[in-house]
């Protein structure tokens, strides 16, 4: 994403520091900027936990409806174009992962099952010492959990379709 420029930057710090690192961000490595320039640095880390579990659910979502696709007949195909349509950017990125197989034929993971297991661990125990939920994060949680069975450290947080493929009577595999 940084060598595409798509990254988004979320700066933190005093305002003098981050301003030094502005000029290497939206334009070069990032194509916009979250400024918490003089705020309490850790709601940049914060932001990013929870807006990864957006990515999680993102993710998770497009696993069941493209299995529920599968197993009833309408075809991932059809259920893809719908995606293209309704939501382009990273929700047709992933459904087109998921139906060529990324999530398991890749060398190197794009978003590693560790690194997404460790987020969502962060995002629960932040929701749990604030007196809230995250349902939708222990779901694709445990498929992540599967998914670190079955392919180890060399798993995708796309691989989730993987698991719930499996919870359908299917393979892992596509």
């Amino acid at each position: 994403m940084a060598d595409s420029g798509q990254l988004i930057c979320v700066l933190a710090g005093p305002a003098s520091a981050v301003d030094k690192v502005k000029p290497y961000c939206k334009g070069v490595m990032g194509r916009a900027n979250i400024d918490f320039s003089d705020q309490q640095q850790g709601k940049a880390t914060l932001l990013k936990i929870i807006g990864n579990t957006f990515i999680l659910n993102m993710v998770e979502t497009l696993s069941e409806g493209h299995t529920l696709a599968d197993r009833s007949g309408l075809g991932n195909d059809n259920l893809h174009q719908f995606i293209e349509t309704m939501f382009p950017g990273p929700y047709t990125s992933y459904s087109g992962r998921l139906m060529g197989g990324d999530y398991y034929k890749r060398d190197e993971p794009l978003f590693g099952v560790d690194l997404a297991r460790k987020d969502a661990k962060h995002a629960l125990d932040i929701a749990e010492a604030s007196g809230t939920k995250m349902k939708s994060v222990e779901v694709a949680d445990n498929h992540l959990h599967d998914v670190q069975k079955h392919m180890g450290s060399k798993g995708d947080i796309a691989g989730i379709y993987g698991a719930v493929r499996q919870e359908a009577g299917l393979q892992f595999e596509n």
